[in-house]
């Protein structure tokens, strides 16, 4: 009797070994950092395939160790909310040679435009090298959004200004996106900083924006900048955004910092720990309605500056995982 309840025993550890080496929980999943919109969109993607937590194991990477984890086979589908083209996927494509971009279903993308933010992209085929036909995905924008209690009228038009004016100085290759054209994109629905506005105005531009309130609390010259992950495009970009602002406003210093992105960003600036943050205009819009992750902690602080770039869901995996869509992921 007690060979039998030692036998049943070891069985049932060996049998926890071997479902612990398999994974448990199906494929593995990059969904990006905690408090990143990537980690929520991501989310909301799956769950239109009918997968849900516990469904996956999820990896709550940057995009660059995400990429990593791709590479040495850790990870088989790592989701981003990034520029075209994204140096991560350049990189791990050159590094690996069989990076796969998947799209998403015509059902998945109209989950997406009726419960979020997102419309429908298509990823032209030329965008990478691996690339052999177009790729059906969501995008939104990417924006800029600040404090006001620290960010003054006189300091929110020359940031706009600056963004608009001097964008052909920075190399990063989303620095063509920041232009008059395109200056308002993103803004729908949010207060606009009345300096960004009073310069918008001058170009010529109309909106119907509420003009937000300002309530400084003393004179500051050092500015803290919200990016995102070092291996996404937010930190990069913010680096250079914050050198020509550097280069350009006088009395200020803008120091770009890594982060959580969006979520954490708009929480850091309703916080008072961050005067400027780079967002998608997704979660802007439930920071200031306090809806979404914001749900009863709005942010009232916060206001629109510009547009930065379009942020493009991009779905990768490897071509030795065998995986041709999200529905494979499914058990």
């Amino acid at each position: 009797m007690k060979r039998k309840k030692r036998t049943s025993v070891l069985l049932l550890f060996f049998g926890m070994l071997l479902l612990s080496a398999c994974g448990g929980g199906g494929s593995n999943i990059a969904i990006g950092p905690p408090a990143s919109e990537t980690n929520a969109v991501s989310k909301q993607i799956l769950k239109a395939y009918g997968l849900e937590e516990g469904d996956y194991e999820a990896f709550q990477e940057g995009f660059g160790d995400a990429a990593d984890q791709v590479q040495d086979g850790n990870v088989d589908v790592s989701i981003g909310i990034l520029g075209l083209p994204a140096g991560s996927i350049e990189s791990l494509h050159a590094s690996a040679g069989d990076v796969k971009m998947l799209e998403l279903s015509d059902e998945a993308i109209a989950y997406m435009e009726k419960n979020s933010g997102y419309k429908r992209h298509t990823i032209p085929k030329d965008t990478y090298d691996f690339m052999d036909k177009d790729i059906e995905t969501v995008t939104a924008y990417a924006i800029l959004m600040a404090n006001t209690n620290t960010i003054s009228e006189e300091l929110g038009y020359e940031l706009a200004k600056a963004m608009v004016e001097k964008a052909s100085e920075i190399t990063h290759a989303q620095g063509v996106q920041m232009t008059l054209e395109n200056a308002l994109n993103g803004a729908k629905g949010l207060p606009i900083h009345p300096g960004a506005a009073k310069y918008y105005k001058e170009q010529g531009l109309s909106f119907d924006n509420p003009i937000a309130k300002l309530q400084i609390e003393g004179e500051k010259e050092e500015f803290i900048l919200g990016t995102g992950s070092s291996g996404g495009t937010y930190y990069p970009l913010g680096g250079e955004m914050a050198g020509v602002w550097n280069n350009h406003i006088d009395g200020i210093n803008v120091t770009n910092t890594e982060t959580g992105a969006s979520i954490e960003n708009l929480a850091s600036i309703r916080d008072g720990k961050m005067d400027l943050g780079m967002t998608v205009h997704v979660p802007a819009l439930n920071a200031i309605e306090g809806a979404g992750d914001f749900e009863g902690n709005k942010v009232t602080n916060a206001a629109f500056i510009g547009h930065i770039y379009p942020e493009v869901v991009q779905i990768i995996t490897r071509e030795n995982t065998g995986i041709e869509s999200l529905d494979d992921l499914k058990k």
